[in-house]
C-alpha cells in the first residue's frame, strides 16, 4: 500500500457550539515531518480544530484521516493510541507527585506481581528528562518546579508516548529565552525522526524560527497556508487581522512635560540594586533586559508589593513612603501584573466586579452602601471607552480573550485616575491584533499627560512604544538609552547582557 502524502487531513470541519460556530468548513494538511504553525487572533478556531482532532470535541460535520486511515467518534485516549498527543496552553499537572508519575499516570510499568515498579518508571523518566536535556531529578515533586520545567515536563510526557504526531499549544509562553531554544532543538530532533509537530503560537517571531509551514486563521475559518520562507510577518498579520496593518506600533510623540515620578538609588535585598530613573508626563519609559534582571522586581517595588531595602521614591518632587500597594494607589499609582491569570483577575466573577474591586470607595452612599447602579454605570462607561468586548457586565471575566481581559485590567486602574502606570508585560499572551489595540490605548494614555514605565521581553515592543529604554542586567542599570532613529535591538541586548563598553557601573 503506497503511504499516503499526508499524514493529517481535515476535511471541511465544522463545529458548532450553541449560539456560536466556532469552525466553518476547515480544511487542514500536515505531512509527515512536517513542523505546521497555526496562527491566529484568539478565537479564531486554532485550539477548537485541534481539540477536535485529539477527541476532546466531536466535529460537527467533516473528516479526518490520520496516517492513511479515516477517524471518527474517537476519544482522546483512542487519539493517544494511534499516536496523537497534545501539550495544551493550560498546564494541569499532578502538584504533590513527583515527575516519574506526572509522567507515566495512567501507564505506569508494573512488576511480575502487578505492582507498579518504581526503579522502572525512574529509570525511563531519566531517559526521557535526558531527550529533552532537562536536569531534574525524576522523584522531584511537581510543586516544586518552576512553571518553565512543568511546561518541559509536559513536553516531555508528549514525546514519551513515541507519537507520530505532537500538537503544541503555545509551548514557549512560560519559558525563558534559553529553554525557547532547549525546545526548538527538540522540535527539530522531532521531525529528523520523522515526527510531525502542529504548533499554536501568538509569538510570529519564533514562527519563521521553527516553522515550514504556517496556516493563518480568522474567524474560524482556514485563510491561507503557504511555506513560511514564501510570507512576511507583515502579510501573515494582515491575513490574521484580515485589514492592512502598515504601522505594528501606533506611537506618536506626546508633548512632554515635568517630571511626575523619581526613582533614586533604589535597592532590594535580593534582586536588585542602585536603581535610579525619573519619568516625566507623557514619556513612556521602557525597562528591558533578561529574563531574572530584575525588571519586574523593581516596578513590583515601586508599587509597594516587595519591601525596599533603601533609596527614595519622589512623586512630583515630593518624597513618598510605600509600604503596600495601597500607599501606592494613594500616590496616584497603578499596576498591571505580569500573570493576569495569577494576581491580576478574579476570574470567576464578572467583568464590572474586576473593574471596580479597588474602587468601591467611589460609590459609597451616604450610609455606607455600595451604590451598585452608579458602578455598573461607570464600568459601562469604561467597557465603552475602551472597546472591551464582552456579552454583558456580568459576564465572568475568565471567559473573555486575553486581549479584553488585559483591557479590563487597565479599566480597573484608569478608574482610581492614576497618574502613574507600572505596566508589566502588558502584552504577554494576546494576540497581534488585540496587542495593536493595548498599544493604542497606551499611546492615549501618553498623550493624556500619563506617566508610564513598561516592562517588556519582547525588544521590537520595547523600541516600538517607549521614548526612553531603561536596561537592566543581573540586578543592576546598565543604561538608559534615549530611543532614537539609530537604535536597534542588538546595542540594547549588548547592554542586558552587560557587554556594551559604555554601560554604566
Amino acid at each position: 500500500m503506497v503511504r499516503d502524502e499526508y499524514l493529517l487531513k481535515m476535511v471541511n470541519i465544522e463545529k458548532n457550539f450553541p449560539g456560536v460556530q466556532a469552525l466553518k468548513g476547515v480544511n487542514l494538511n500536515v505531512s509527515y515531518g512536517e513542523i505546521h504553525a497555526l496562527v491566529g487572533e484568539n478565537g479564531a478556531g486554532k485550539s477548537t480544530l485541534m481539540k477536535c482532532l485529539i477527541g476532546i470535541y466531536s466535529p460537527t460535520s467533516g473528516e479526518i484521516f490520520f496516517d492513511g486511515q479515516r477517524i471518527d467518534h474517537y476519544s482522546t485516549a483512542d487519539a493517544l493510541g494511534m499516536g496523537i498527543s497534545m501539550i495544551h496552553q493550560e498546564l494541569s499537572p499532578v502538584l504533590y507527585r513527583p515527575i516519574m508519575e506526572n509522567l507515566w499516570l495512567g501507564r505506569e510499568p508494573l512488576n511480575k506481581l502487578g505492582l507498579v515498579d518504581h526503579q522502572k518508571m525512574y529509570e525511563m523518566s531519566l531517559a526521557v528528562l535526558k531527550e529533552i536535556e532537562l536536569d531534574e531529578d525524576p522523584r522531584t515533586l511537581m510543586v516544586n518546579l518552576t512553571v518553565a520545567k512543568m511546561q518541559m515536563v509536559e513536553i516531555a510526557k508528549a514525546i514519551s508516548y513515541d507519537a507520530k504526531l505532537i500538537i503544541m499549544d503555545e509551548p514557549s509562553s512560560a519559558l525563558t529565552e534559553h529553554e525557547e531554544q532547549q525546545l526548538f532543538r527538540i522540535i527539530r530532533k522531532l521531525k529528523e525522526k520523522g515526527t510531525s509537530v502542529v504548533y499554536i503560537s501568538h509569538r510570529l517571531s519564533e514562527i519563521f524560527e521553527i516553522a515550514d509551514i504556517v496556516t493563518v486563521f480568522r474567524d474560524g475559518k482556514n485563510v491561507g497556508t503557504e511555506r513560511i520562507d514564501q510570507l512576511t510577518m507583515e502579510q501573515i498579520i494582515e491575513m490574521m487581522i484580515g485589514r492592512t496593518m502598515d504601522e505594528m506600533y501606533p506611537k506618536v510623540p506626546a508633548e512632554i512635560g515635568e517630571t511626575i515620578l523619581q526613582v533614586k538609588n533604589l535597592s532590594h535585598r535580593k534582586f536588585f540594586r542602585n536603581i535610579s530613573f525619573e519619568v516625566r508626563k507623557g514619556e513612556i519609559l521602557g525597562i528591558a533586559g533578561l529574563v531574572g534582571a530584575g525588571r519586574t522586581e523593581v516596578i513590583e517595588t515601586i508599587f509597594g508589593v516587595r519591601p525596599k531595602l533603601s533609596g527614595e521614591i519622589l512623586v512630583h518632587g515630593r518624597p513618598v513612603a510605600i509600604n503596600s500597594p495601597r500607599d501606592a494607589i494613594a500616590n496616584k499609582m497603578s499596576f498591571l501584573t505580569e500573570d493576569r491569570r495569577a494576581t491580576g483577575i478574579f476570574s470567576v466573577l464578572g467583568v464590572d466586579t474586576n473593574i471596580a474591586i479597588p474602587n468601591y470607595d467611589q460609590f459609597l452612599t451616604k450610609i455606607g452602601f455600595v451604590d451598585h447602579a452608579a458602578v455598573k454605570e461607570a464600568c459601562s462607561d469604561y467597557v465603552d471607552k475602551i472597546q472591551i468586548k464582552t456579552p454583558s457586565l456580568d459576564q465572568a471575566i475568565q471567559h473573555l480573550s486575553g486581549g479584553n481581559q488585559q483591557k479590563v485590567l487597565l479599566a480597573r486602574w484608569l478608574m482610581t485616575v492614576p497618574d502613574i502606570l507600572l505596566l508589566d508585560e502588558p502584552t504577554r499572551g494576546i494576540d497581534v491584533g488585540a496587542k495593536a489595540e493595548i498599544y493604542r490605548l497606551i499611546t492615549m494614555l501618553a498623550g493624556q499627560g500619563k506617566c508610564i514605565v513598561m516592562v517588556s521581553s519582547e525588544l521590537p515592543e520595547i523600541l516600538g512604544m517607549s521614548d526612553r529604554i531603561l536596561v537592566m542586567h543581573e540586578g543592576k542599570m546598565t543604561g538608559i538609552l534615549d530611543n532614537t532613529p539609530d537604535l536597534n535591538q542588538n546595542k540594547v541586548m549588548r547592554y542586558a547582557t552587560g557587554t556594551d563598553d559604555d554601560f554604566l557601573d
